[in-house]
């Protein structure tokens, strides 16, 4: 079996909209504490930094599409 190399650094943490609020909207299909998809937040940590910031910019804009009640408001 052959030696794998140490890392020369640790891993890099990777910014996420999670709040562990983790409940999907059925008629949405997003998570009331983040908004994204179940895709989405499957994917997370395959996306490339170019399309996690596509995501994180279209979040707010997503708050829209939720019952206002259902994100207690």
């Amino acid at each position: 079996m052959p030696d794998t190399p140490a890392p020369s650094s640790p891993p890099r943490a990777i910014a996420s909209p999670c709040v562990m609020v983790c409940t999907v909207d059925g008629a949405s299909g997003l998570c009331l504490g983040c908004l994204r998809t179940l895709q989405e937040i499957a994917t997370w940590s395959r996306m490339t930094d170019e399309g996690r910031a596509a995501v994180m910019a279209d979040l707010p804009g997503r708050k829209s599409r939720i019952d206002p009640r259902l994100l207690g408001e």
